[in-house]
């Protein structure tokens, strides 16, 4: 057995009686292989006869044009081909990039198909077949040819979406992998213990935060927990290095970006990495609740005063200069890409005035600040926060 395929515990047809695949009917499968090469010796043998001296040469220059000969056809000249719905459930993996040629020797090495040459029969015969997409598909042993293209047409893969949203933390996405996937919490923190396994970076220290890129990603039967979260990682080094960030920086715009993620309204990205980035050069603190909230385990709004003078929390911005020891969150690419490219402009302060529709307010005069603030805490009293 290959790592193309494996068993599955699905249901069969309705049409068939329901019968686990026993050692005698495995037995009896690897009859059939010896019996198909049996018979392709022969049907060689008795060609190369009656060529004669030349036929070698022959033989080896056609079938060497026809990219292979099929190795299980009949003496009637066609491939040999099963008849029915199939029998025992079997889960295969059509490769990315596979021509219909691939995908039969995937489907007859699994016993889906009785020849590659009867699916690759079948498959030039359908005019969607070259839609078939890669993955991994429940299918059932001895299958006709036609049958088999007509089930991978259904495009009904076994796999399952997991979404990641721009600005979840590590324990998010350990949550929603866990909520929609077969790996266990367990699992996924295991994993992520081993920075090694999963690919992260050394700048990175121990902590994934910020490394786990957001979006949707598909989960194959036979994909590990360290497989996941290394995809994530993956996605997340391609993204950077997409935007020409060096590897030195990584970490370092990582953590601006997801300060971004977690400050910025929609359509005001720029603008903030641009405060950040302001604040930064003449080394005032950032004062982003953000950071506070993340290293307290709690939202922003239920922040007391001391917790706010508290200079023991690493992620107190409004004591400590500098960016926190870690990303916040994991940043979506539209906040990588600001911090990457933000827009010119001399703020150092911003107040989003209105909750509702996003509208926020930036300057580089602090008494002009005091007027947003002012605004924002009349909006704030009118909408009963």
């Amino acid at each position: 057995m290959t790592d193309l395929f494996e068993p599955s515990t699905a249901e069969r047809p309705a049409a068939l009686p329901s019968r686990g695949r026993s050692a005698a009917s495995k037995r009896a499968a690897r009859k059939r292989r010896r019996r198909r090469q049996q018979r392709t010796a022969t049907v060689l043998v008795l060609v190369l006869a009656l060529l004669g001296a030349g036929g070698y040469f022959f033989w080896d220059r056609i079938s060497g044009s026809l990219g292979g000969l099929d190795l299980t056809m009949g003496l009637g000249g066609a491939p040999e081909d099963y008849e029915g719905p199939g029998v025992d459930p079997v889960q295969v993996i059509i490769p990315e990039g596979a021509t219909g040629s691939m995908m039969g020797t995937v489907l007859a090495e699994a016993d889906v198909v009785a020849s590659t040459g009867a699916f690759t029969e079948a498959f030039e015969s359908s005019p969607a077949a070259s839609s078939i997409q890669p993955g991994t598909y429940e299918l059932y042993t001895q299958m006709s040819a036609a049958g088999a293209v007509e089930a991978l047409l259904t495009n009904e893969k076994v796999e399952t979406e997991v979404t990641i949203p721009e600005g979840y933390t590590v324990e998010q996405v350990v949550d929603r992998v866990a909520s929609v996937t077969e790996f266990s919490r367990e699992e996924l923190e295991e994993a992520l213990g081993d920075p090694k396994a999963i690919g992260l970076p050394k700048a990175a220290g121990d902590s994934p935060e910020g490394w786990l890129f957001p979006k949707t990603y598909n989960v194959q039967p036979d994909d590990t927990a360290v497989d996941l979260l290394a995809t994530m990682v993956d996605q997340t080094k391609a993204e950077l290095d997409s935007l020409g960030v060096d590897s030195g920086d990584r970490q370092d715009v990582l953590t601006k970006a997801s300060l971004v993620e977690k400050e910025a309204p929609e359509g005001f990205r720029g603008e903030v990495a641009r405060v950040i980035e302001n604040r930064l050069e003449i080394g005032e603190a950032l004062y982003l609740d953000a950071s506070n909230a993340y290293g307290l385990g709690k939202p922003a709004h239920e922040i007391t005063k001391s917790e706010f003078a508290d200079e023991s929390d690493p992620y107190n911005l409004r004591v400590h200069t500098g960016l926190p020891p870690t990303p916040i969150a994991n940043p979506g690419a539209a906040s990588v890409e600001a911090v990457v490219d933000p827009p010119e402009g001399s703020w150092r302060w911003y107040v989003t005035v209105d909750l509702d529709t996003g509208e926020t307010k930036f300057t580089d005069n602090y008494n002009e600040f005091l007027e947003f603030r002012a605004e924002y805490q009349e909006w704030a009293a009118e909408n009963g926060y």
